[in-house]
């Protein structure tokens, strides 16, 4: 079942502002805007946004660096960010590039001087009486975690944590000022519940975004629509017919040059304790009592808090790591983990890591959960599959049954985002012969309207105060908590019990090992 749509040269475009809700004029505050997050990720964002989703006029940004740069030299480098960044056919011509330079505005500063917070107090408040931003700010703190309390300090010390003061600006006292806080969201449970303590002593919990760009992502906000819209999915999304679920986040990419940054966090902090905890939550979660932030939130720590943290022995018998060693990925020869610039040769610090765990409710009674990820696997693919339980009894002969599988229904987050469910059909002829085949739908096929980026919808999302996407408080500290119980085991355990595998490989045997005792196996993309 294919659903197909007529050929077209190029995707229709999205739309990011609905139902007549048109975001407020404000001004972004970058933090780090000369660093790599902001070069990359977040000026192309904004530059698509002003131009293929038109933002005010008043809409102004401005970069908060330590760089000895003014307003023209850092109009010049933003401008050679995103003509290098921003994808070919969404590139601006040199009347749009001129109108998104106009907009931009610089204050030197380190971000350990509160000098510099009252010289950006002075002209933020001279932007909203000049260019229109009517008090309303937007603080990204796109820098190393370590600065973020002092950054946040330093804001609430120079009052920058409430909306400017202007008169007459048709608001009637609704300007907002609100801070997007970047992961790694501290580096264990001590560190997050302090941040998390640091923020709440200058902002107010609905003034803070922490951002995950996996919940930006079109096909991770479709697990709940799937779930939810469809009629026939829902009731047999439980223990009594699921018979386990599987998480993969593989990357066909090594470390590149984020070493020190990897280093420090590992696999298992980089995209466990974030992205895979996430896609976890909308794939186990209750229905929330209504479409909204604080509804969906609350279920999604339902599920983190049914989650028991793992014991000495369950992370020993139940969680792999590894590293990669020199193999092959697309033809060409790698290195391994520690001969990566930067890495040392000692390094314990896992680039794999799968684990089996249990959402201990009624929904998920004894229905494992086994999660995987790493660095150099032969693809990049990120995947939910639940696997259903066989038929209850088999009428046909297990020589003619060879090629059936249990039912898979599996969810395609990237790159080919789609939906398949696998089932069995009778191979034509006189033979009854069963084997499993695919019913599939591609979302560009279906609908022919290119997704928005993930940063896109999520800055979108923030100008507009709609905190559904992003991570509250309490999420934060309950994925940690499980996620430390393994990463204390794990350091008082010898070097000997980090595996290795080889580059374009899977992962270890051990991990295939996990699912093999339980007499199962990894849906490999």
């Amino acid at each position: 079942m294919t659903h197909q749509i007529e050929s077209e040269s190029r995707l229709k475009p999205h739309k990011i502002w609905q139902d007549g809700h048109m975001p407020q004029p404000c001004a972004i505050v970058i933090f780090g805007a000369t660093g790599d997050l902001a070069q990359r990720k977040i000026l192309p964002t904004l530059a698509h946004l002003m131009h293929d989703h038109p933002l005010p006029q008043s809409f102004r940004i401005v970069a908060f660096a330590r760089r000895p740069l003014d307003d023209e030299k850092w109009r010049t480098m933003a401008l050679a960010s995103i003509n290098e960044y921003m994808a070919p056919d969404d590139r601006l011509d040199e009347q749009a590039q001129q109108q998104f330079a106009s907009r931009l505005f610089y204050c030197r500063s380190n971000f350990d001087d509160p000098e510099g917070y009252q010289r950006l107090k002075q002209l933020l408040e001279k932007l909203d009486h000049e260019q229109g931003t009517e008090g309303n700010r937007l603080y990204y703190l796109a820098t190393p975690p370590d600065t973020d309390s002092e950054i946040i300090a330093h804001l609430g010390a120079a009052g920058l944590n409430h909306a400017g003061q202007v008169s007459g600006n048709g608001n009637h006292g609704k300007s907002w000022a609100r801070i997007i806080v970047e992961k790694p969201f501290g580096h264990d449970l001590s560190s997050a519940q302090r941040l998390n303590r640091d923020l709440g002593r200058v902002f107010r919990e609905n003034q803070i975004y922490r951002i995950d760009h996996y919940m930006g992502k079109e096909t991770v906000q479709n697990i709940m629509a799937f779930r939810f819209s469809n009629g026939i999915f829902e009731p047999l999304w439980n223990q009594r017919y699921v018979d386990h679920v599987q998480i993969t986040v593989a990357e066909s990419l090594g470390i590149g040059t984020r070493a020190e940054f990897y280093e420090g966090e590992g696999a298992i902090r980089d995209i466990v304790q974030n992205h895979i905890m996430q896609v976890l939550c909308l794939t186990a979660m209750e229905p929330p009592v209504a479409f909204d932030a604080d509804a969906i939130r609350d279920e999604k720590v339902k599920v983190l808090r049914a989650i028991d943290p793992f014991t000495a022995d369950e992370v020993k018998r139940n969680v792999v790591r590894a590293q990669y060693v020199a193999g092959e990925i697309d033809g060409e020869q790698v290195v391994g983990y520690k001969q990566e610039q930067g890495v040392a040769l000692d390094s314990t610090t896992e680039t794999f890591v799968a684990l089996k765990l249990f959402i201990e409710n009624w929904r998920w009674e004894d229905v494992p959960f086994y999660i995987r990820t790493g660095k150099h696997l032969p693809k990049r693919s990120t995947e939910v599959t639940i696997q259903f339980k066989r038929v209850p009894h088999q009428l046909y002969r297990p020589s003619e049954t060879k090629g059936l599988v249990p039912n898979r229904l599996t969810m395609r987050i990237q790159p080919d985002e789609g939906i398949s469910l696998k089932i069995g059909a009778k191979i034509p002829g006189a033979a009854s012969q069963l084997s499993s085949v695919d019913m599939s739908f591609s979302y560009n096929e279906a609908f022919g309207i290119e997704s928005p980026e993930a940063y896109e919808r999520l800055i979108a999302d923030c100008i507009l105060g709609d905190s559904t996407l992003f991570i509250r408080r309490d999420e934060i500290e309950a994925s940690w908590r499980i996620i430390d119980s393994i990463t204390k085991t794990w350091q008082r355990l010898p070097a000997s019990t980090i595996h290795t595998y080889r580059a374009g490989t899977w992962g270890p045997a051990e991990a295939d090992e996990l699912l093999e005792r339980d007499g199962r196996s990894w849906d490999n993309p």
